[in-house]
């Protein structure tokens, strides 16, 4: 089994590689750079995308073509456009800039925000509690709530309680994330109803002055409705894969033969069953995990007004903030490709009987 993680932890460094050059590849083909977006904000436009729908007028062909590559640019001196190029570093080729960028990364350095005077570390962790909080506790109500409720409708198949469960459940999941979320905020955050959870942030303007218990608290009354919201569409998808896993189980000739041994209902289904049966929805936990961490953070952190990682990337990206995109992209590359790594050392821990070392031979 050593070797076996030996060998994922090797395949990390050309995975991540490849990460990196397909998407530097294709920032370099995307228009409103980050030497555009200084431009604009030196000449009070606020954004480089108002620059592309219009004022190019008929002078556009009488201008050089130095300003012509920046559109925006025109009117500002030269020199003012070349030191914005050496400052963000776009005096270099791309492979050059490339290669700069992964030297940096392996003495874990990141660099710093192009437009925020901050580096991309502690950026990363400023608005990493945010984060932590949606995905980690959003990743434990799920589990705690899908398994064994999954469970209990594989024993209950075609029950009355199976029936309106599920029913439930399909009515969960077709509930869109950012509509869920509004439903929420509107009945217990002020809206036309009852005032029980705080509107924004993730915690209260008082909280340092707070006891423990009482910043415990505080936490958790803030935290309710946004983790309720991002739960919901994993909830419902792992509780129908746990129920199906251990009806496909249940089937099984193994679990009629202990059945005849006079073992009983509670011994098979949780000596034998539980654990060929957990083995699909542990291999789920890393996609899980990493969907409701960063994948549905943006839409829930906009709607309850809290500032994570996922409207860091989406601010990054809009503007052209090179350092934290491609800083965050490799820490959250590298953070999902362990959590891969510890998914199979779970499949053993569940199912010691598991080779990985023997399959792959």
């Amino acid at each position: 089994m050593l070797n076996y993680i030996l060998r994922r932890l090797l395949l990390i460094i050309p995975t991540l590689l490849g990460i990196m050059i397909i998407n530097f590849t294709l920032v370099q083909f995307v228009p409103g750079g980050p030497v555009e977006q200084a431009i604009a904000r030196a000449q009070g436009q606020g954004d480089v995308f108002g620059s592309f729908a219009g004022g190019q007028g008929d002078n556009l062909e009488t201008e050089s073509s130095f300003n012509s590559e920046y559109v925006g640019a025109r009117g500002l001196p030269p020199d003012f456009i070349a030191e914005l190029e050496k400052e963000f570093g776009f005096d270099k080729p791309p492979v050059e800039r490339f290669l700069d960028m992964l030297w940096s990364y392996m003495q874990l350095d990141f660099g710093e925000s192009y437009f925020r005077n901050i580096s991309v570390i502690d950026l990363v962790l400023e608005k990493m509690p945010v984060s932590i909080s949606l995905g980690l506790w959003s990743t434990l109500i799920a589990y705690m709530v899908s398994i064994p409720l999954g469970i209990r409708k594989a024993v209950k198949d075609g029950s009355s309680f199976d029936t309106w469960t599920s029913g439930a459940i399909i009515v969960a999941y077709a509930i869109p994330g950012f509509l869920f979320a509004i439903m929420l905020l509107v009945l217990f955050a002020g809206g036309s109803y009852w005032q029980i959870f705080p509107l924004r942030g993730l915690t209260s303007d008082n909280f340092d002055q707070l006891s423990l218990i009482g910043k415990i608290a505080d936490y958790f009354w803030h935290i309710t409705l946004p983790v309720v919201a991002s739960t919901i569409a994993a909830f419902a998808t792992l509780t129908l894969l746990t129920k199906n896993s251990f009806l496909d189980e249940i089937k099984k000739h193994y679990v009629m033969t202990a059945r005849a041994k006079g073992l009983s209902e509670r011994r098979v289904l949780y000596g034998h069953v539980f654990r060929n049966a957990m083995l699909i929805v542990i291999a789920g936990f890393p996609a899980v995990f990493i969907g409701i961490f960063f994948s549905g953070s943006l839409i829930i952190e906009t709607i309850f007004s809290l500032d994570g990682l996922g409207r860091l990337g989406f601010e990054a990206a809009v503007a052209r903030d090179y350092p934290v995109i491609f800083g965050t992209l490799f820490i959250f590359g590298l953070m999902s490709l362990v959590v891969g790594i510890l998914s199979d050392l779970m499949y053993v821990l569940v199912d010691p009987r598991i080779d990985f070392e023997s399959r792959e031979g």
